[in-house]
């Protein structure tokens, strides 16, 4: 099957080794790297949404007036916008775009961060939130005459669209949660399920359990992985660079005045990533986990670490598992970004071709 690579638009040049510099929403920085991913063969790039940060769908609006074939990965939390709103917000940057537009249903595992958007439901009551938004805005894309909808938090009467996506049948849905209330929602809306970047056997484990949970609505899903890879032209100079990064990491968060130790996150996602890390630094091949372990797994932070050809071999082992998409940024976003389109992306997708005409070849 195809592979699809999902690079990382940030509103700045920052990192965990880069502290934010100059203004919060760099204009500049944000056309710069659109424009890397765009020449760099990303199929699309993520921008993320938090209850502190500039808006992600204002960002990748911008983002897609400055390039010509990259798509977009919207991160967008349901439940602060009417989801009828949302759908065609959507749908009309969707043609603005010329059909570059998905989005990536983040329901939120902190309550605190919630909290700051004025959202004071517990976690369950968010994701039965979310499964009754997602109705709502697939009804909005797809149906041709005005529809009522009573659901515990939202009813809507003769609601209706009338621009619908450009993209047919629909906008693509990523989805990410890992918790137990997450997996029935994802099951029932997804059309990719995000993961972070676990171990294979975890890996292997919430495929399942996602591919269970879609069956019960006669739905297939598609996977993503996210990860950061850190590449050189010798395995020992990416460990190098890798021990480089967590020192780093350490340095900057003691200086702020953040934890590097003992961490206890809320959400089950990161909860797991922790559980990898207690493995080792170095978990399955070659899966790292430094970074996760000082910062509390917040959010993407488990890479691969080796040449360009053995993250590569890395990434298929995921892909034969049945994941066929990866996120992929870099601790040094620009310059990662040009180097992951140069030397990585290239490289796995010739390597999937190769892999998957091997049947074919043989039946004949």
């Amino acid at each position: 099957m195809p592979v699809e690579f999902i690079g990382y638009i940030g509103a700045n040049h920052s990192s965990e080794i880069h502290p934010p510099k100059g203004p919060v929403l760099d204009t500049d920085y944000v056309e710069k790297i659109a424009k890397a991913h765009d020449a760099g063969g990303f199929d699309r790039a993520l921008v993320a949404f938090g209850s502190t940060s500039p808006e992600s769908i204002l960002i990748v609006q911008h983002a897609a007036s400055v390039t010509e074939k990259l798509g977009f990965m919207i991160a967008h939390r349901p439940g602060f916008t009417a989801p009828t709103i949302a759908a065609r917000q959507l749908a009309t940057l969707d043609h603005f775009s010329k059909g570059r537009v998905a989005v990536h249903i983040i329901t939120g595992g902190s309550d605190d961060e919630m909290k700051k958007d004025g959202d004071h439901l517990t976690k369950a009551e968010r994701y039965a939130r979310t499964s009754e938004y997602l109705d709502i805005v697939r009804q909005e894309w797809s149906s041709d005459r005005p529809f009522d909808y009573e659901g515990d938090y939202y009813n809507v009467v003769q609601a209706f669209g009338a621009v619908k996506p450009l993209q047919k049948p629909q906008i693509p849905i990523y989805f990410g949660g890992s918790s137990d209330e997450a997996i029935p929602v994802a099951g029932k809306h997804a059309d990719i399920f995000a993961l972070w970047g676990e171990t294979q056997a975890q890996v292997r484990e919430t495929i399942s359990r996602v591919r269970a949970a879609a069956a019960k609505h006669g739905r297939q899903v598609k996977f993503s992985l996210s990860l950061r890879p850190v590449i050189a032209d010798t395995e020992e100079a990416a460990w190098k660079r890798a021990d480089d990064i967590v020192a780093r990491t350490i340095e900057l968060r003691k200086a702020a005045g953040l934890q590097t130790e003992g961490h206890a996150p809320p959400n089950v996602g990161a909860q797991r990533l922790l559980q990898a890390a207690a493995q080792g630094h170095r978990v399955d091949k070659r899966l790292w986990t430094g970074v996760a372990a000082v910062t509390g797994a917040s959010g993407n932070s488990t890479g691969l670490v080796g040449t360009p050809e053995q993250v590569a071999e890395g990434l298929l082992d995921y892909y034969d598992l049945g994941v066929s998409t990866f996120l992929i940024r870099g601790f040094d976003p620009l310059e990662d970004a040009v180097a992951y389109g140069r030397d990585l992306i290239p490289l796995v997708r010739k390597l999937v071709a190769e892999r998957d005409a091997r049947p074919v070849a043989a039946a004949g």
